[in-house]
């Protein structure tokens, strides 16, 4: 076991760790979470060798095969398969004692370096790399492509396939989505679900947290804290903690109210069964665990935009691509005020074309695409990042946005995205790649738009602001079209899922849970499957034939009430509607009707109620049906 006892640790004069202490057992899988700049990456240090403790020590990590995922990597020549597999130093070592033995002719000697290999699998190691590259989304040919052939994020890849490559007792892996798809995110889950080892990881994905964690490490007050769980029941476990802190407690019910009020809208216009029943499920969660958020420095909300068109923006029959190569045809989309709408796809599907064929980075190959007068687009990627001006401040950053406006507001804003004090008025250039997303998204916001196009936005973004951007995104009146691989953030923001496959775009009548599973199990496609055989005994598909009609007995009445719901909802709707319009009627607020108002008040407020019980009996039902196979 790995035991870290009254551990104080500084960098420079800011202290990170003051008696910090925590007994980590082999075999477990560990998150480490807190604020941007409490700790986590120099504690990631301190277990590596890289940095000495101020104080304290720590036991049990002699002899124990460290793997870590560095963050940057250095150009190479050498083929990407290479150089996921010179991970495993053994392996290098060995691979290049018997190419220079063979070189020289001196095959006596190399011919124990061929048992040697044998022994750790090593003929095996080019075919495993390239397994590894594939899941994490690089294309078949990757493996004999130069590394420095490949983006930043992209080396950033490698150097995770590199660290999963390496043999090891305990992997160290700092952020290891931040530059995945949410395809090659699901594969990585897989992975460490059935690594053996201990594996220490730093994350801002909760969904990602509680799929593959079952302890959870705190930074907090330079202080160690650790819980039972994932993140989940971490966040559950701190709630009720904070809740008792009446210091809290108006900030508290605020963002409850807040959360509140988009279950009660969404409730009402929930129209897709599994999507509606996790994502109220989810809302309601959110509501539970607000208090354990109440300390975030972020508090930021979309504010209205001074118009708005309907539709925003809308796509017709259009080919999507660049020059002469179409990636996605016979698109049509239309986004109107209050659309959500979440992007899935495979890597290299086309997602990044849609969005910026929509925003007006790319012109359309053939089609039509025809923005609203008052439509005021919020377009956010990582390249907005790489866009900042390194030596102006963000309050510089919004005053040229707004050169009209007063710097006292600039800073209140800035604010709530915790840039206070000097962080607000210093140059960006040292800033973390969180602190630039922050500000890049902080720019978006200010600009007030009504139709947000988001790219990857959680990126380098700590948990607590991407729950204060869940809260704001709920809160937003806009349209909304948005790429993530964090589940939890688009399971919370978005109603509509569309999938961007083979060439198209078409909605995705799943859930995320479904898609999960479609994924998964396309990646399990190259096991070997058992073989049947291909005559089967009359007594069996009697049976078959059996528990089949069995199992359209039990739908049938289920579907009839199902039916019989949804004409009623519809009749429900249309009185609604009607009652509506009558309300327009201006000479109905005068004094010589108000009676007649009264009544149509009471009647709006009856059918409301109405149409609310019966959305909810449709939920119900909904699920009942799936639980049965319907």
């Amino acid at each position: 076991m790995i035991i870290l006892r009254d551990i104080e640790l500084r960098r420079g004069s800011k202290l990170l760790l003051q008696g910090a202490q925590v007994t980590i057992q082999p075999g477990q899988n560990l998150a480490l979470i807190g604020a941007n700049g409490s700790g986590k990456s120099s504690l990631f240090a301190l277990l590596l060798g890289q940095l000495g403790a101020d104080g304290g020590e720590i036991e049990g990590m002699n002899n124990l095969r460290l793997s870590h995922m560095a963050q940057e990597v250095h150009a190479t020549d050498l083929p990407a398969g290479e150089y996921v597999w010179r991970g495993d130093q053994q392996l290098s070592a060995l691979m290049d004692k018997l190419q220079a033995l063979e070189s020289a002719g001196d095959y006596a000697a190399a011919a124990p370096l061929h048992s040697e290999l044998e022994a750790i699998d090593g003929y095996s190691a080019a075919r495993r790399a390239e397994l590894l590259l594939q899941g994490l989304g690089f294309a078949d040919d990757a493996a004999n492509r130069p590394v420095s052939d490949f983006s930043g994020g992209w080396r950033i890849r490698l150097n995770l396939a590199r660290a999963l490559m390496t043999p090891s007792d305990v992997l160290l892996l700092d952020e290891p989505t931040n530059h995945l798809d949410l395809d090659a995110t699901l594969w990585l889950q897989q992975w460490l679900q059935q690594y053996a080892g201990t594996l220490l990881m730093i994350s801002h994905d909760r969904d990602f947290i509680d799929a593959t964690c079952e302890r959870i490490l705190h930074i907090e007050q330079q202080q160690l804290f650790s819980y039972k769980g994932n993140y989940s029941q971490f966040e559950a476990q701190r709630a009720e903690r904070l809740a008792d802190q009446q210091a809290s407690y108006a900030k508290q019910q605020r963002r409850i109210a807040e959360i509140d009020d988009f279950v009660r809208r969404f409730r009402y216009k929930a129209t897709k069964a599994k999507q509606a029943q996790s994502r109220l499920k989810e809302l309601e969660r959110m509501q539970a665990i607000a208090p354990a958020h109440i300390d975030s420095p972020f508090d930021f909300s979309f504010p209205p935009a001074e118009k708005t068109s309907d539709p925003l923006l809308r796509i017709d029959e259009a080919a999507l691509g660049y020059g002469d190569t179409t990636v996605l045809s016979g698109v049509d989309l239309q986004l109107r005020p209050g659309s959500r709408y979440g992007l899935l796809g495979r890597n290299g599907a086309g997602k990044s074309t849609l969005l910026k064929s929509l925003v007006g980075q790319l012109p359309l190959l053939a089609g039509s695409i025809s923005p609203g007068e008052h439509c005021q687009i919020g377009y956010f990627d990582q390249q907005q990042l790489e866009a900042l001006d390194m030596e102006a401040s963000p309050v510089l950053h919004i005053q040229r946005l707004s050169p009209d406006a007063r710097e006292q507001d600039i800073l209140n804003f800035l604010g709530g995205f915790n840039f206070r004090g000097d962080a607000a008025t210093s140059a960006v250039a040292p800033f973390s790649g969180g602190e630039k997303a922050r500000l890049a998204l902080a720019m978006v916001v200010w600009q007030r738009p009504n139709l947000l196009v988001l790219d990857e936005p959680t990126n380098h973004l700590d948990l607590e602001m991407r729950h204060a951007m869940e809260v704001a995104l709920q809160a937003y009146e806009g349209a909304l079209i948005l790429v993530s691989h964090d589940r939890h953030m688009l399971r919370n923001t978005v109603e509509e899922l569309l999938l961007v496959h083979d060439g198209r775009v078409d909605e995705y009548q799943q859930d995320l849970e479904g898609y999960e599973k479609w994924i998964l199990g396309s990646i399990r496609t190259d096991a070997p499957t058992a073989q049947t055989s291909s005559h089967g005994d009359d007594g069996s598909r009697k049976e078959k034939r059996q528990q089949a009609a069995a199992q359209r007995e039990k739908i049938r009445p289920l579907r009839k009430q199902l039916a019989s719901n949804e004409a009623e909802m519809a009749k429900v709707e249309g009185q609604l509607a009607a009652l509506q319009q009558s309300l327009g009627d201006s000479d109905l607020y005068s004094e010589s009707r108000k009676s007649e108002l009264a009544e149509l008040l009471q009647q709006e407020g009856t059918l409301k109620q109405r149409a609310s019980e019966l959305e909810e009996a449709w939920l119900t039902l909904q699920e009942t049906l799936e639980s049965v196979g319907g």
